[in-house]
């Protein structure tokens, strides 16, 4: 799952800065649509990853019934907060 592809099929645009607020709205909507609905566990975990990004993730007790894949998202989340850092965020 490329991001940019990913921004595309669900806000129109790779450009996140040019996403109107009814547009995230109902992009959010849909990734939390298919969410649900996706069963293969490496695109599942992707489209969590993507969500978590934007800030509109369910909690990983909601997102995970496996404490595995839980501990996997906890990974990601301080991983990427590292990386927000190195770049002064």
């Amino acid at each position: 799952m490329d991001f940019d592809d990913q921004l595309r099929r669900y806000f129109g645009t790779a450009d996140l800065a040019a996403i109107h607020p009814e547009a995230h709205a109902a992009g959010t909507e849909r990734m939390r649509v298919d969410f649900g609905l996706e069963t293969n566990p490496g695109r599942r975990f992707a489209l969590w990853a993507l969500m978590h990004m934007l800030g509109v993730a369910p909690d990983l007790d909601v997102a995970f019934e496996d404490e595995g894949e839980r501990n996997v998202a906890r990974d990601f989340m301080a991983m990427a907060d590292r990386a927000g850092e190195a770049e002064g965020g």
